[in-house]
């Protein structure tokens, strides 16, 4: 059984007179820590590991850009199929195939579209992950991206990624 353990109120110190705004309320055990985050990287993936596989040609993912038509055509990821959120439980079907692992996104992290076309996913039955970071961070890290007018890549930005193009390899 795991413990929710509220933030502190701001200016809280520790009880253990050291001050620590960090340490004012426990870190969660070793045990209920490697629960929660195995549990978040079953719903979660980043752009770098969906730019990996995409480039790898991993079958069975499908990517979703769950964004409005003008959004899409502004700029997408590279591969990806375009179905807003609200069109999903309506052409899903014909979408993706069958048994193949949805990643869906949408701007950044400031939106929660891909949570809720995440959600319309899974209620349709598909294996669903959301990209973190969205559209916002697939292009800050240099990602392709393609428009009407093809595809290109931006620098990447040095507080999103490593400027050398390596991996960050975290």
């Amino acid at each position: 059984m795991s413990t929710f353990f509220a933030p502190a109120p701001a200016g809280s110190v520790s009880t253990d007179g050291s001050g620590s705004a960090v340490t004012a309320v426990p870190a969660a055990s070793p045990d209920v820590a490697a629960a929660h985050f195995a549990a978040r990287l079953a719903f979660e993936t980043d752009v770098s590991d969906v730019a990996a596989d995409l480039a790898a040609r991993v079958p069975g993912l499908v990517v979703v850009d769950s964004r409005s038509r003008e959004s899409w055509e502004q700029g997408h990821v590279e591969g990806a199929v375009h179905l807003p959120t609200a069109e999903i439980a309506a052409r899903a079907a014909e979408t993706v195939p069958a048994g193949a692992t949805v990643v869906t996104y949408c701007w950044g992290p400031g939106c929660n579209g891909a949570t809720r076309a995440a959600l319309e996913f899974a209620r349709l039955g598909h294996p669903v992950k959301e990209m973190i970071g969205g559209f916002e961070y697939w292009a800050r890290e240099g990602f392709p991206v393609e428009t009407a007018s093809g595809v290109t890549r931006r620098p990447a930005d040095p507080l999103t990624a490593p400027v050398s193009g390596a991996s960050c390899a975290c």
